[in-house]
């Protein structure tokens, strides 16, 4: 995975209770993970791939328990609040802005 933290992020802070994290899903792949960052058509996006399908918002329920597991964050805190029905989504993450942050460098250093 890319790790370049001098660039812009594939995240935002959102207060001091919630970071916007940007993705980009490629529903009905071969393997749920979470790949690298990269370069999306609106900034910097992290990119993932669930096995569900995009149908009943299946892939979005796949991605949000993908999140929950690569960061070790509660389910319950993280929902879909742009792009529900397009592969570039905007996730929100509840909770102390540094510890999701922290959680997040340590996801992508160790992925």
């Amino acid at each position: 995975m890319r790790n370049d933290f001098h660039g812009p992020a594939c995240w935002q802070k959102d207060g001091e209770n919630a970071v916007r994290l940007f993705v980009h899903l490629t529903p009905k792949s071969a393997k749920d993970a979470v790949e690298e960052i990269i370069e999306g058509p609106g900034g910097t996006v992290l990119k993932a791939r669930v096995r569900a399908i995009p149908d009943k918002g299946k892939a979005n329920q796949a991605l949000i328990r993908l999140i929950s597991k690569w960061l070790k964050w509660p389910k319950s805190s993280i929902e879909i609040i742009k792009g529900g029905q397009s592969r570039y989504k905007t996730l929100k993450i509840t909770g102390e802005s540094v510890k999701i942050i922290a959680s997040l460098k340590t996801a992508i250093n160790s992925g």
